[in-house]
């Protein structure tokens, strides 16, 4: 298993050097709130929105003191947006009263802030602080890592803790980035490029088409 892992990683690596969030946020509290929006949207759906959004909310301070409705109207074409904009609103109060204008580094404190889980916890850990052993299990890594037999079953929790046992600490949190990648251009839910695929070595499931 360890040199499968190792040969995915390279694989992964040479194929996408920069392993970057596809959100585009230029704050911590921005990241925080592009993960909320694309919970159930698509990311470019959110980077569409988020720019006329961060303009008219530019500091921590006036997110917090916004009207509810008011975002509502900026997050509408990202979906559930009543509850994403209160969510939204609510965690920048937070981050203004208990964390000092910060969102914060830890597992615990994240899943404290509105609409934060796992995954949205393990992301901002990941890209903000460079957290060792984030592993964001979104549905490109369950799908993924499943068909490549890294992890069995499709609770996300569960398989969070599968890989975290295989993956290199340091380097999963860009193997979760290059998964979702790899899961937009090869190996998608339907229809999956078996045949260029350049981990079907590792593919326990490469006959299935």
């Amino acid at each position: 298993m360890k040199e499968k892992v190792r040969s995915i990683l390279d694989i992964l690596k040479d194929r996408y050097p920069d392993a970057l969030c596809a959100l585009h946020y230029g704050k911590d509290y921005e990241l925080m709130i592009a993960v909320r929006l694309s919970a159930q949207c698509t990311d470019a759906r959110v980077n569409l929105v988020t720019p006329a959004l961060f303009a008219a909310y530019p500091t921590l301070e006036s997110f917090a003191s916004a009207n509810v409705s008011d975002v509502e109207a900026y997050v509408h074409s990202c979906g559930f947006y009543r509850q994403k904009a209160k969510d939204i609103v609510s965690s920048c109060q937070i981050l203004l009263r208990d964390h000092g204008g910060k969102v914060p580094n830890t597992m615990e404190a994240l899943l404290k802030l509105p609409g934060v889980g796992r995954k949205t916890a393990n992301l901002l850990l990941g890209d903000l602080y460079a957290e060792p052993g984030s592993v964001v299990c979104d549905t490109h890594c369950i799908r993924i890592c499943g068909r490549l037999g890294l992890s069995q079953g499709k609770d996300p929790e569960k398989v969070e803790r599968q890989l975290r046992k295989i993956l290199p600490p340091e380097e999963s949190s860009d193997f979760c980035h290059r998964i979702v990648l790899f899961g937009r251009d090869t190996c998608t839910a339907r229809n999956p490029k078996c045949e260029s695929c350049p981990l079907a070595i590792h593919c326990k499931e490469i006959n299935y088409v």
